[in-house]
């Protein structure tokens, strides 16, 4: 069996944790920019929906990037809490 052919070990470190948090924290940050940039300078929204074309796609975006990014940023912190837990029991 060569060095090639081993299969990494899976640790703390190397099971994603990191990655999720970071991907969803960096979604949640682009969909409250989008919202931001929305009602500052992009007409604001209305119960009809955005004012301008380009209210419309910051709209979209923001309803897309909150929830989904919030969703891998609360995964992540599951998987933090749970590593930090199984960390001290040893």
């Amino acid at each position: 069996m060569t060095a090639s052919d081993r299969i990494p070990e899976s640790g703390p470190s190397q099971d994603g944790t990191r990655q999720l948090l970071q991907w969803g924290a960096s979604m949640l940050g682009a969909g409250l920019v989008a919202v931001t940039l929305l009602q500052m300078f992009l007409g604001g929204f209305s119960p009809t929906g955005a004012s301008t074309n380009t209210g419309w796609f910051a709209l979209i975006v923001a309803l897309m990037c909150i929830p989904f990014g919030g969703l891998l940023l609360a995964l992540g912190l599951a998987k933090w809490i749970r590593n930090r837990g199984l960390a001290r029991r040893g």
